[in-house]
């Protein structure tokens, strides 16, 4: 049970610390080509906040935020009990409780990430004055969404997240024990904190490194069809006509803002995650928190 209580503060912590470049991350991966709003990630940063204010690098965040519940209890929570059921804990068993964990999560994941990217869209280089808003807030947006197509619509981009969640998730949590246990991660280590923070952020960047081709298809199939016009008939013709305007290098569009969003949220994740079920096990946290 506190693996999915721990799950639930960890994905709090790293919402907050990385909304803001998933922001910016999505308005670059699906930017026209021919005509592209921003030159590169701190461009879009400054062009987001100037034209939109600081919080239009909120936007969509009600959508992880709602959702965020569920799915850390669902990936912490499938991971801790599959790592029982497996027994030895080795990196191989990590990878294989951290793809079914993925898995998993998808069922929420999809529509939640689909919420986040139209909310993520809405109203993009306009000034905030003069912004009309299609979407009210996240959960506005998925019912606007499933009136129009139903079922299918809410899920569109399911395969796609699939391809990236497994694997990613997989990576992710092996990468963790790895670091983790080379670095002697141990509750009697009084740098534990830091050890953990580092352990957490190096795994998000490269569970990110392995998946980001796959997370800029998704964005895109999740952002066709706005303003009822669609581009893409299908996963392959997506990737055909991506590749053929903007070549292979489109598959790193947005990759500078995710590498750096990465690293601090998963560092927080993690961290937060591991203090929980320490404090949850009645393990005495205060020479960590003196130390650090």
């Amino acid at each position: 049970m506190m693996d999915f209580v721990a799950g639930c503060v960890g994905g709090v912590a790293g919402v907050l610390v990385g909304h803001p470049f998933d922001t910016v991350k999505v308005r670059l991966q699906i930017q026209s080509v021919d005509k592209p709003l921003y030159r590169g990630t701190f461009h879009c940063f400054q062009s987001i906040v100037r034209q939109e204010s600081a919080f239009g690098l909120y936007k969509g965040i009600g959508s992880p935020m709602m959702g965020l519940t569920f799915i850390n209890a669902i990936v912490f929570g499938v991971q801790g009990n599959t790592m029982r059921l497996l027994g030895e804990d080795t990196p191989t068993h990590q990878f294989l409780a951290g793809a079914a964990a993925g898995t998993l999560q998808c069922i929420i994941c999809c529509p939640m990430e689909l919420a986040k990217t139209r909310m993520q869209m809405q109203g993009t280089g306009q000034k905030k004055s003069s912004s009309k808003k299609l979407y009210k807030n996240s959960l506005d947006c998925l019912l606007h969404i499933y009136r129009r197509e139903g079922l299918p619509g809410i899920y569109r981009g399911m395969v796609t997240t699939l391809v990236r969640e497994m694997p990613g998730f997989g990576m992710y949590f092996w990468t963790y024990a790895v670091l983790s246990q080379s670095l002697g991660c141990e509750p009697s280590d009084s740098y534990m904190i830091p050890k953990l923070l580092f352990s957490g952020g190096m795994a998000g960047i490269a569970s990110w490194l392995v998946t980001y081709p796959a997370d800029v298809i998704k964005s895109r199939l999740q952002a066709d069809g706005v303003g009822r016009v669609n581009q893409y008939s299908s996963i392959a013709d997506c990737v055909r006509q991506s590749v053929r305007k903007e070549g292979y290098m489109v598959f790193t569009r947005g990759l500078t803002s995710t590498v750096l969003r990465a690293f601090p949220v998963n560092a927080a994740t993690f961290a937060t995650v591991t203090l929980v079920l320490m404090y949850a096990r009645g393990e005495d946290l205060s020479p960590l928190i003196v130390k650090f």
